[in-house]
């Protein structure tokens, strides 16, 4: 189980809490890893289940919420001065504005599960100005099932979990591939369909 087990074993909850909530602010923790380690000592009755799910949940919220905030804070002007060291300028922004305000919100919610977009969707929809209210309504919905899917799936596999986790992660990826390609067809059908009308 390596060191997040450890990190588990010597600080529980804490580091559950703590490491889900600065992932969300771009910092490279595994917190997909943590939280499956976590069901694991769950089936072992080191942890709680519930308690668990609440302290992962709330940190995550919480650290999405801050990176809108940030995001917002900075705002347009920033990404301006500074984007081009991103490669973000200001035609990006705007095909990124367009884009989430035709179907970005709702790709909010499996977002979490897309390594490395889930630590700056936050801060782009703040940057883009993007309703607080609808970010949060698929952001927190998706929070909240990111967690109980990967606590849950520690808890139902056990120890078993170490042996299976990237054959897991393997094909999660491949559903990942698959919903985003079927959304950019989708996509691609709607608008060819206008075109047709």
């Amino acid at each position: 189980m390596g060191n997040v087990a450890s990190w588990l074993e010597h600080y529980g909850y804490g580091i559950l809490f703590a490491a889900l909530l600065l992932e969300m602010l771009a910092l490279p923790l595994p917190g997909e890893m943590l939280m499956s380690y976590t069901g694991v000592f769950i089936s072992e009755g080191r942890m709680n289940l519930l308690l668990s799910i609440l302290t992962a949940g709330v940190g995550v919220t919480i650290g999405v919420t801050l990176s809108y905030l940030i995001g917002y804070k900075l705002g347009e002007p920033f990404v301006l001065k500074y984007g081009k060291h991103f490669h973000l300028g200001e035609a990006q922004l705007k095909k990124l504005s367009n884009w989430f305000e035709k179907y970005g919100e709702k790709l909010l919610f499996i977002a979490y599960f897309i390594p490395g977009v889930r630590h700056f969707t936050g801060y782009f929809c703040g940057v883009m100005r993007i309703p607080f209210r609808h970010y949060a309504i698929y952001a927190y919905t998706g929070a909240w099932f990111w967690v109980c899917t990967f606590i849950l799936l520690g808890h139902a596999l056990g120890l078993k979990f170490e042996a299976y986790h990237h054959t897991i992660n393997r094909y999660m990826f491949i559903m990942i591939i698959v919903g985003v390609a079927s959304s950019l067809l989708f996509y691609l059908f709607q608008r060819l369909r206008k075109k047709a009308v």
